[in-house]
Order: structure tokens, then sequence, then C-alpha cells
């Protein structure tokens, strides 16, 4: 096996890897909030903003998609593995920290190309890909994971994409692809009104998921080993394999992030935003999406 060094700097980690004519090679994976870390040619992408629940924030998203990336171009890669630190996978798109105030046909525009952007990163790659699911995962962290080659997850690990409560429509284009995976009942418990969050055990038995580890310590090995195996196999993804699936994905992908952005400024979106922080008694940001409520009429055409 293969041994590295990283050589950590101010916003970046390089991986410097040993050749054979004793040059070296250097691949840089950015470093505030994702560790990157290299073993049999399988790249361990771990979200690392642990205090945030790795929620999907501007930096830890932008990171994320460079990593892949990276990762994409580098020869010595053969497979990737996206994981969490912490009790967390990911608690979801951190949406508000990404936008400022603008008008409301500008925003639809930015929300739709961010959406379809992320979820680009995930049908793009060319390599095998394997989501370690730590713990709780919640929407697009859970949609994005079903692009990926496999899912394999820890006992504790629970799979939650509460678009209908938030008032949103599914996105990561999970109105086909959890069809496809878990049969059309399943999908609709889990995207429709039921909002069903299954647990690991659950998910393993609806084939959301491919492998339950035996608990959290061994998580991080099953993960390397059936990374490993894809590669073995000669696995190659299906959005690679098959052009006609991949352009049909991508279609998907542009009109839920259109349908999304549409849904953040819908009256039902607006309303539970209101909810929610009040029964946070945040009520500053409860007022604010209240106004935005009654204001709608005057502003949604903007």
């Amino acid at each position: 096996k293969l041994q590295f060094l990283y050589l950590i700097g101010r916003d970046r980690v390089t991986l410097v890897k040993p050749c054979a004519a004793s040059a070296l090679t250097m691949v840089a994976y950015p470093s505030k909030h994702i560790v990157v870390t290299v073993r049999n040619h399988v790249a361990t992408i771990r979200f690392n903003n642990p205090k945030r629940y790795n929620a999907w924030g501007p930096v830890l998203m932008g990171e994320m998609m460079e990593s892949l990336g990276v990762a994409a171009d580098d020869p010595a890669v053969k497979a990737a593995v996206l994981t969490g630190t912490g009790d967390y996978y990911c608690s979801g798109v951190d949406f508000a920290g990404s936008f400022s105030l603008m008008k409301p046909s500008v925003f639809v525009e930015k929300l739709a190309a961010k959406n379809e952007a992320l979820f680009e990163a995930y049908i793009a790659f060319p390599k095998p890909l394997v989501a370690a699911v730590n713990g709780p995962a919640i929407g697009a962290c859970v949609t994005s994971a079903v692009l990926a080659d496999r899912i394999v997850a820890s006992p504790n690990a629970t799979f939650h994409t509460p678009f209908h409560s938030l008032g949103i429509v599914p996105e990561g284009c999970s109105s086909v692809t959890f069809a496809e995976r878990m049969g059309e009942p399943a999908a609709q418990r889990m995207l429709g009104a039921e909002g069903w969050k299954p647990t690991a055990e659950e998910a393993l038995a609806v084939n959301l998921i491919h492998q339950m580890a035996p608990d959290q310590a061994a998580l991080a090995e099953v993960a390397q080993v059936a990374a490993e195996e894809l590669v073995a196999s000669g696995h190659v993804p299906r959005t690679v394999a098959d052009a006609s699936y991949a352009a049909h994905l991508r279609q998907v992908n542009k009109d839920e992030s259109r349908a999304l952005a549409h849904a953040f400024l819908s009256s039902a979106f607006l309303a539970n935003q209101e909810q929610f922080f009040g029964k946070k008694k945040k009520w500053q940001m409860a007022m604010l999406f209240k106004t935005l409520r009654l204001t709608r009429p005057l502003w949604k055409n903007i």
C-alpha cells in the first residue's frame, strides 16, 4: 500500500505522493471544512465541521465539490469515499448562509444554478463513489448519496428527506432515483407527506443502502473495502457507462433545481420557516419570514 505525506497549509492540504523516479507529484485538496486521506488508491473525503453537524454551508459544499474534482483528475486515485466527522454525516444544506438579499428573480437563478452544480459533481464523478453514512443524514446529503455507487452506513445512521413538511420539492434527482432504488411505495414514504425517516436497518431492508457496518468504529474499514472491491471488479459508474441515463439525470437535476428555487419563495415554505423559528423563540427570524409571507404578492414577480 502506498504511503502519503500531507503538508498542511493555512487553507489547503497538499498530498505528496512518492513516484517511481523519486520525483514528487503534488495534488492540492481544500482543507477548511474537508479532510482528505488516501489509502490504497481510495480517497476518503470527510466533512469536517462537527460543530455545525457537518451542514453543507457554502465553504464546505464548495470544498467537497472541488475535492471530488481533484480526485476525479488524479490518476493515482481509483475510487472515493464520502463520510462525516462526529455524530452526523450531514444535517443538510445551509442555504441561509449562501445568499444575501437580492431580487426574487435573481435568487431563483442563483439557487437553481448552485443546486444543479452540487448534484452535477456526483453525476459527473467518473470513478467508483461510496457514501459512508456515519450518523443522521438529512436532505441533500441523502439524495446525493443515492447518486453514489454504494451506500454503507453505521447502525446509528438515519435518512431523512423532509421536503414535503418544509413546503419544498424533491431534489438531487430523488424524484427518479428513489423509486429506482427502493420502489415507488418506499420512495413516496420518504419524499411524501409521511416523511418516513428510516434507520440504517430499515434502509437496508428497502435497498436504500447496500451494507450496514457492525458498529460505528468499523464503518471506515467497511467503506474502504467496498471501494476497493468496486475498483477490483472494474466497476464503471452508470452515469459513465450509459450516456443516455446520464443525460436523463442531468435534465431531472435541472428541472428539480429550478422547481426547488421557486419553492423556496412559496407561501408554504415561508410559513414553515415562520413556525420553525417561532418554536425556537428566534423572534427576529420568525418576523422576517412572516413579513415575507404577508408581502409576497408585492414582490413575487420582481
